[in-house]
């Protein structure tokens, strides 16, 4: 049925006028989390004073400017990017399989940068020749582990020049349980310390964060966040089913090549900062798509903003609930994740209605 009153012309079913409204509440809902993160934190550093003394031309206590400008405002700006990049791969693998429980997760690059990061903290020492150097080894370890990861899935899945996607789903699930059986020998063969330090950057944190590593991570995530939609047109298709699609114009096969690329360097730049968080690309775009439909082009946005969000509120309870200590934020958004995710199974199944 279509309605054209006002001009305006509306299929039933379409929910785009909610996904902008949404998209909006969603622009405000991170910037209150963003001025929530700046404002609040162990320390007794208050923005409100900041800015006062910054409006009456008064410069800032040397304490002050360091919390809030060395401190709070490179870890609010990561986690707004980590938790985008981790929402929005989750919208384009999904997109991508067709199923709402795929998440980054599934092919293999948090695994895959999870054995890098244990690689380095467990057989790192040696090539830790200055203390610069071994900032980095971690992040970059973990990068390189989820890149080689996706090269293999990649070159597995594809054969004569088309990739399939259930051989992917397959392969990666098998290179997943590789990486773990790798990462548990070499958890086997770590001593007392370093088995802390994969504990603690296997749960995930944003604890780390500064603007030497923005700067090196924030190219290379914003960049496939901003190529992202541009697959939304072919993930809408898609979900016709790969014949439609070829049939009403998509390149199935270089958009195939696009979502695994970018969904490789923007997970395996977040996971390489902040560690192991997991369930956000999960429950990110499956509660938008309840909300305001599986149309991709507001999709990828209004994920891109949820998990930004997400993952800012869950760093700023981290950082409060057990003050002045910090609880892992894996641990925070997996309180959150894993109900919804076991809600998602019994929906499928019929268990439960709503």
């Amino acid at each position: 049925m279509v309605d054209n009153t006002g001009g305006a012309v509306r299929l039933d079913g379409d929910r785009s006028v909610t996904a902008r409204r949404l998209s909006w509440l969603l622009a405000f809902l991170l910037f209150a989390s963003v001025i929530a993160g700046l404002a609040t934190g162990a320390a007794g550093t208050s923005l409100w004073q900041a800015m006062a003394d910054l409006v009456n031309g008064r410069s800032l206590a040397l304490r002050d400017r360091v919390v809030l400008w060395e401190i709070r405002a490179p870890r609010v700006l990561m986690g707004c990017l980590v938790g985008a990049a981790l929402a929005v791969s989750g919208a384009a693998l999904q997109g991508l399989f067709r199923n709402p429980l795929a998440d980054p997760g599934i092919v293999g690059v948090s695994a895959g940068a999870s054995l890098g990061a244990v690689s380095a903290i467990v057989l790192g020492g040696a090539l830790a020749f200055n203390a610069g150097f071994a900032a980095w080894l971690v992040p970059i370890s973990a990068f390189i582990g989820a890149w080689v990861t996706t090269i293999l899935l990649y070159r597995i899945a594809t054969r004569r020049g088309r990739t399939s996607v259930a051989t992917m789903l397959l392969a990666g699930i098998a290179l997943t349980a590789m990486a773990m059986s790798l990462t548990g020998i070499l958890v086997y063969m770590a001593d007392d310390a370093q088995l802390r330090d994969f504990t603690f950057w296997s749960m995930g944190s944003l604890a780390g964060s500064n603007w030497s590593k923005m700067a090196v991570a924030a190219p290379i995530i914003v960049f496939p966040l901003l190529l992202t939609p541009l697959l939304a047109t072919g993930l809408n298709g898609l979900s016709l089913g790969e014949a439609a699609a070829g049939h009403i114009g998509i390149r199935v096969q270089q958009l195939k090549a696009g979502a695994v690329l970018i969904v490789a360097a923007s997970t395996g730049a977040a996971v390489a900062v902040s560690g192991g968080i997991g369930f956000v690309g999960i429950v990110v775009p499956h509660l938008l798509r309840l909300v305001s439909g599986p149309d991709h082009r507001y999709l990828i946005v209004n994920s891109a903003l949820l998990g930004a969000t997400l993952l800012v509120s869950a760093d700023l309870i981290s950082r409060v609930i057990i003050a002045p200590s910090e609880l892992p934020i894996g641990i925070i958004t997996a309180v959150i994740g894993a109900p919804f995710f076991l809600w998602i199974l019994l929906r499928q199944r019929g268990v439960v209605d709503l």
